[in-house]
């Protein structure tokens, strides 16, 4: 069965910062590509970073140069680094993880969420 469990979300100031970890039980952690996703109230669920299974990362416009997605394939986690963080970052952030095999098949499993405030 596989889970990923996110933790690290809370309530910081503008301007704070929060990590993120997402730890994935149950599947080939190493061969999936990793990412983090966010959703506010009344809103769609966007990306916000991935990593893949050979470590290129990507991030949406509005937080470069203020998030770092890494992974730890030895402890089959998942990181957030947000600095710099404004009320607009608000939302539940989740986990995937996704898997393109060979023969076609994706693989796409989601985390719980943690939820992140940005409030003075």
């Amino acid at each position: 069965q596989v889970q990923l469990v996110e933790s690290g979300g809370g309530l910081v100031q503008p301007g704070g910062s929060l990590r993120l970890s997402c730890v994935a039980s149950g599947l080939a952690f190493r061969l999936y590509d990793m990412g983090w996703y966010r959703q506010a109230p009344g809103e769609q669920r966007e990306l916000v970073a991935n990593i893949t299974s050979q470590f290129m990362t990507h991030y949406a416009e509005s937080v470069k140069g203020r998030f770092t997605i890494s992974r730890d394939n030895a402890e089959n986690t998942v990181f957030l680094q947000m600095n710099s963080l404004r009320p607009e970052d608000t939302a539940a952030y989740y986990c995937n993880g996704r898997r393109l095999w060979s023969f076609g098949k994706i693989s796409d499993h989601w985390g719980q969420g943690t939820q992140v405030t940005v409030s003075s």
